[in-house]
């Protein structure tokens, strides 16, 4: 319970703030824990195939279920094996609690806000229709007034002159450069 609570108070919600997820990952790991720990009673040869079902259960319902990003995925599988690890019989307490801390320091560096901090992804609706990827390319580094790495086209409308674009760019400081026409962002992932 004490590093469930580290990764979802500790580090998840304050850093994301998802209020949903807490619970899911509260109730993810206590509820790895309990049947864990009763079908690990068993003898230490459930053990793997144990973490082995769960892992594939999780992954199916995963595909049932509202889309996630791929940070709430890690979250989520951590509190999935924090709770095995929890609850695995073990002659060995300090080695449980060792890889418990891993998971945790793992999540701490990986998520961390300073890491990669100023690189990018958007999802940008252009008001104008470019084909060309190297105008397309060109125009997002001026209007976001960044170094773009990778510009993917999810339509491109030529009746109505639009471009959807997924793009992912390294953003430098200071002002933005100017673009030409508006740029509306759908969903930003830093």
């Amino acid at each position: 319970m004490a590093a469930v609570s580290l990764l979802v108070f500790g580090l998840y919600f304050p850093r994301h703030r998802r209020r949903d997820l807490v619970v899911a990952y509260l109730g993810v790991n206590v509820g790895v824990v309990a049947v864990a720990s009763s079908l690990s009673a068993g003898g230490a040869d459930t053990g793997l195939g144990l973490g082995l079902a769960l892992f594939g259960v999780l992954s199916i319902i995963r595909l049932r279920s509202t889309e996630l990003d791929q940070h709430e995925v890690a979250y989520y599988f951590s509190a999935l094996a924090l709770g095995i690890l929890g609850a695995v019989d073990t002659d060995q307490v300090w080695r449980s609690v060792g890889l418990m801390a891993m998971v945790l320091l793992a999540l701490y560096v990986g998520d961390h806000p300073r890491l990669l901090r100023k690189y990018r992804h958007q999802v940008m609706v252009l008001d104008a229709a470019l084909p060309d990827h190297a105008a397309l390319v060109a125009h997002l580094e001026q209007t976001l007034g960044a170094r773009v790495h990778k510009a993917t086209v999810q339509r491109v409308d030529m009746v109505n002159e639009t471009t959807v674009v997924d793009v992912r760019y390294h953003s430098a400081p200071g002002p933005r450069g100017g673009g030409g026409g508006q740029t509306h962002a759908l969903a930003t992932r830093p």
